[in-house]
Formats: C-alpha cells, structure tokens, sequence
C-alpha cells in the first residue's frame, strides 16, 4: 500500500512541477523542455502532459509548445488567465463601450470553444446573458469566427471534428462548407457578425486581436439588440470593433497592416 502511494505521490508531484515550470515560461515549452527541467523522463512527462491537456489544464499551439489552459482558472479565485491581456485591452474595451453604447467582450479560443474573459454592460437598460468564463461555440458567435478565421487549415478541421456546427438558431450557419466562406469572409474584412446565429433579436460584430508575432491572442466584440445593431450601422461599428481591437494589439506588439494566415 505504502509502495502504491508513494507512486501516487510522486505522478502528482511531477504534474505540479510541470504546471510550476510552463507557468513560469510565457512563450510555452515543448515536451522536451520540460522534460529537462522538471528532470523526468521524455516518456513520462509525455504521459503527464496529455493527461493535462486532456483536462484543460495545458494547452498545446500549433509548435508544440504548452502553456496553461483556462481549466487554471478553477484552482483558486485568485488565479487570472490572461491578466496581461485583459488589463492591456481593459482602457479600450471601457472606451469601445462608451463610443458604441453596446455591451463588450473579450473572448480567447480554449479546446475549440470562445471563451469570455472580460465584460463591460452597455450604460443601457437592454443586458446580454452573458458572464465571464461562458463558454460559447465559434460557429454562432462573432468572437468565435473572429478567434477560429485565422485556425490553420488543419485546426479547423480538428474543431469542427470534435465540436461540429451545433444549430442554435434558424440562422445559425451549420454546413461546414458555408462556415469555410464565413471564415474567408472575416480574414478578408477583418471583423466577424453574429446575425441573430446564437439568439434571436440580438447581434455581435467582433474583431481579431494579434500579438507581436501576428498570432490571434483574443477577439473583442459589442453586442446588442437587433434594433441597436442593424443592418445600417453594422459597418459604422465594425470600424469602432477593429480600431479597438487594433489598439490592443499595438500594446502586444502587434506592428503588421495584417496578419500573416497560416492557410
């Protein structure tokens, strides 16, 4: 029984030194990386590494690198992922809201889902249903196609295998041949629309946020009614979305005209 523990104890020990040493490496680490610093074998820190995944703990780019999954989140109140981001894009969100009246999120990509990790309510009577850390599909949201548009081709594939394209409204886009065009359409205007694809009477205009390598790091979008995001002003607001979204960007590091597709 002893023998047995002491396994136990020392499998949960390496998953600690794991998750210590990833935190402490922003850019990520690789399997072999942490294998040398943690001081375990490749295999096992292999074994470890995809337990975590799997959990949402970790999460792997396309380089292979890891770092923390929002699953982090959960370990304690204190514990903020993106802290960085939000507190670079939270002046800009504030003023975003204030020039659009709208209620605005701030989304990241987590295991195929958009998650919200900031909001600011519009000063109107009008509120979404919507919280931090809800997690939303990205065929039916405008974060989500602003966060999946720049996906490798690959990527997207994997997601809509694991998620598929889960119909919430009448108008939610369910081929996967027409959410392809969808994502084209995004990286070529450079904002993504909800029309009433995740609830009726309600719509979303949302942009790409880079970071200094060009890589989508979030998506920042305004919500609101049908009536307060029509048809007319949809493109007014768009340019508001993607100032915003290229401001915060600037604060990462952002310096392209446009970033860089991997398709």
């Amino acid at each position: 029984m002893a023998e047995k523990e002491d396994v136990s104890s020392t499998a949960v020990e390496r998953a600690l030194a794991i998750l210590e040493a990833v935190a402490e490496r922003s850019s990520g680490l690789t399997n072999s990386e942490i294998s040398r610093r943690v001081e375990i074998p490749k295999s096992s820190a292999s074994y470890i590494l995809r337990t975590l995944e799997r959990c949402g703990y970790l999460k792997r780019d396309h380089t292979g690198k890891y770092r923390l999954g929002l699953r982090v989140l959960a370990l304690g109140r204190g514990v903020q992922t993106g802290v960085d981001l939000r507190e670079e894009a939270k002046s800009e969100i504030h003023a975003l809201v204030k020039r659009t009246g709208l209620t605005a999120h701030l989304a990241v990509l987590d295991r195929g889902e958009a998650v919200y990790v900031e909001k600011v309510e519009s000063p109107g009577f009008i509120k979404m249903d919507t919280w931090i850390g809800r997690r939303m599909q990205v065929n039916s949201t405008g974060v989500g196609k602003a966060l999946a548009a720049y996906l490798s081709d690959s990527e997207v594939q994997t997601l809509l295998k694991e998620h598929g394209l889960k119909k919430r409204t009448p108008k939610t886009i369910t081929l996967q041949s027409k959410f392809i065009d969808e994502l084209k359409r995004v990286r070529q205007q450079g904002y993504a629309v909800d029309d009433e694809e995740n609830s009726l009477g309600a719509r979303c205009v949302a942009a790409p946020i880079f970071d200094g390598l060009g890589r989508v790091q979030a998506a920042i979008g305004v919500s609101g009614t049908a009536g307060e995001v029509n048809r007319v002003s949809i493109s007014k607001i768009a340019t508001m979305v993607k100032e915003a979204a290229m401001k915060i960007s600037r604060h990462l590091g952002y310096r392209g005209a446009n970033a860089a597709s991997r398709h």
